[in-house]
């Protein structure tokens, strides 16, 4: 099997080739995803890294890798051995890719970078940051890859299913209708749609082509009287056919949608979303017929506003999801104190538990389970190498959901496996507090994110702590786990909030090489009430499953922050009671007991 700096002599043989300076593999895919399917992980193939997020660049004489906090300890261990310099986002010092390829080569070189798994927006930014950093150029219609990766996977082919009305609760036509008329209200005749959870949720349609994510590969151009689909037909059924052929859609081949967009889209113009089109799309679209309109689609906030019956499939896929963690709770300090348990080992029985509830399709994302300073890796996966014995003391964080028919679950329980130290109990009320304060918020209708960041951070803030990813993402209903356009975080994100919309509350804290705490419920996002100011919101926990009191220093907590767990607790085991067995039972009315009488 070849080295990572094997592959790098191969890619520089390769760039001198081509009199490329540097060469940039973003982790993106042709359709600017999270999560790629494997025929597009050059990213991870050419530096050994395999976080869903980062930036790896070469040169002739160095490479470097940059990462957010979340991979940070994660992307230390992988890079192990190799050429990469770890650079870490948001962190004092650390420079920009175009600030480190302008102090590796010379000035006037010429840079590259795959134009079809770079968006527009991204590559503009780069276009320009490039030329500041002495006249470089970028190139985009190269992929060196193609050259030197030798057994590359093929892109998917997976069947797509069909996802009932029961489910989503609007037909595709009525969804491609209020596109059409929000197309109209931007004064555009059509758009590209190229984010793979935006085409299944338009179109009512599931895929298993990317790992955890129900989508499939794939472009969608609507138009005023159609919309055509770009995919290979081998990946439809005949009652696939037969229902998009209703709609109507008509069906293209997957590889001829640049052909397309030069020469057969003949409306007036196009709308495309320079964040999720690709540069070489847009180039195509450019040397059509049509006028190329660079705007944000809208696609993102009409999913993200869930309607009654995705709601009530999140409800009743909660429900599933809560027995199944009930049951692995249930079972975990008891299977620990007996012994030979691992974090894998951990991580299959819950799966296993997860598998036989009705309407399982997969997990929502790959199980983390951290046991103490794992826990303090925030993407942390378990490997043969890395798997380590679980003992009745300390912290085990699990971070886990799973995609069911009718619903999307992400829950994360940090559990006292034993004894703790008295820092163990207090980073953990800490974060307790914050995840409590952001829930008891009450805002305006059309408030951000970024405007209520701050409600679940400032407990951890007043004691000097902090932790640098996200507090909550959007969830799909039986999407990906990771939905915008609304997030709650730091970074300035104006995508406002709005009744209907679900969200994940998850702050955290991560003391490296010693624990983690993690804490995190999907939400839904409620009226609360309307007053001469307006409407205002209020979040409701979709997420059915004990926290942990156990780690709970109660002196810490306000009487509103008790009142609040109380009352989630009681909600929890109302809910999945009639569900479970009566030893089940039993157990989650200890769990689930005012805290009061815990402390």
């Amino acid at each position: 099997m070849e080295t990572i700096n094997q592959r790098l002599a191969a890619l520089r043989e390769v760039m001198r080739r081509e009199r490329l300076a540097a060469f940039i593999f973003p982790s993106t895919d042709a359709h600017n995803s999270e999560y790629v399917a494997d025929h597009w992980k050059g990213r991870e193939w050419i530096s050994g890294f395999d976080g869903s997020a980062g930036t790896a660049v070469v040169t002739q004489n160095g490479a470097a890798l940059w990462t957010d906090s979340r991979y940070f300890l994660a992307a230390e261990a992988q890079l192990a051995g190799s050429e990469y310099r770890l650079m870490k986002l948001k962190v004092a010092g650390t420079p920009t890719i175009a600030e480190w390829i302008g102090q590796q080569c010379k000035a006037g070189s010429e840079i590259g970078i795959d134009g079809t798994v770079s968006s527009y927006a991204e590559t503009q930014a780069l276009i320009a940051e490039l030329r500041r950093q002495g006249g470089m150029t970028l190139r985009l219609n190269f992929d060196p890859l193609a050259c030197i990766w030798n057994g590359r996977p093929p892109i998917p082919q997976g069947k797509i299913e069909l996802q009932s009305l029961e489910y989503a609760g609007e037909t595709s036509a009525s969804k491609l209708c209020r596109l059409r008329e929000a197309l109209r209200q931007k004064h555009c005749d059509g758009m590209l749609m190229s984010a793979l959870d935006d085409i299944a949720w338009t179109l009512n349609l599931r895929g298993t082509d990317v790992h955890c994510n129900p989508v499939f590969v794939s472009y969608l151009v609507i138009e005023p009287e159609k919309a055509v689909l770009f995919i290979e037909e081998s990946k439809l059924t005949p009652a696939v056919s037969a229902y998009l052929e209703s709609i109507p859609v008509v069906l293209r081949p997957y590889e001829k949608v640049g052909n397309y967009l030069r020469k057969e889209y003949f409306a007036y113009n196009i709308l495309l979303d320079p964040n999720e089109t690709n540069s070489c799309l847009v180039a195509y679209a450019r040397e059509g017929n049509a006028s190329v309109v660079l705007a944000e689609s809208p696609v993102p906030m009409m999913k993200a506003v869930k309607n009654e019956s995705e709601i009530q499939g999140f409800r009743n896929a909660m429900l599933r999801d809560g027995v199944a963690m009930v049951r692995f709770l249930k079972w975990l300090i008891p299977a620990v104190k007996e012994g030979n348990e691992t974090e894998i080992s951990l991580e299959k029985k819950l799966t296993s538990l997860r598998k036989v509830q009705p309407l399982y399709r997969s997990l929502s994302f790959d199980t983390i389970v951290g046991y103490e300073h794992h826990g303090a890796i925030v993407h942390y996966e378990a490997t043969p190498e890395t798997d380590i014995p679980i003992e009745p003391r300390g912290l085990v964080l699990i971070d886990s959901g799973a995609q069911y028919q009718d619903g999307t679950t992400d829950i994360t329980r940090t559990i006292a496996l034993g004894p703790l130290t008295e820092e163990q109990k207090r980073v953990y009320t800490l974060v307790l507090k914050g995840y409590i304060q952001l829930e008891l918020a009450r805002f305006p209708e059309g408030v951000c994110g970024t405007q209520l960041d701050a409600l679940a951070r400032e407990p951890l803030w007043l004691e000097g702590f902090n932790y640098l990813h996200g507090t909550g993402h959007g969830v799909g209903s039986y999407l990906n786990v990771h939905e915008g356009p609304h997030q709650i975080r730091m970074e300035y994100k104006p995508a406002p909030l709005h009744a209907g919309m679900t969200v994940t509350d998850e702050p955290g804290l991560y003391l490296a090489g010693r624990f983690g705490v993690r804490i995190e419920n999907t939400l839904l996002i409620l009226k609360d009430r309307e007053t001469e100011f307006g409407t205002f919101l209020k979040m409701e926990p979709l997420t059915l499953c004990p926290i942990d009191t156990a780690p709970i220093v109660v002196s810490m907590l306000t009487a509103e922050e008790i009142r609040w767990l109380d009352t989630y607790h009681r909600h929890v085991c109302t809910m999945l009671s009639p569900h479970l067995e009566a030893d089940e039972r039993e157990w989650l009315q200890e769990a689930t007991k005012p805290i009061g009488e815990n402390g």
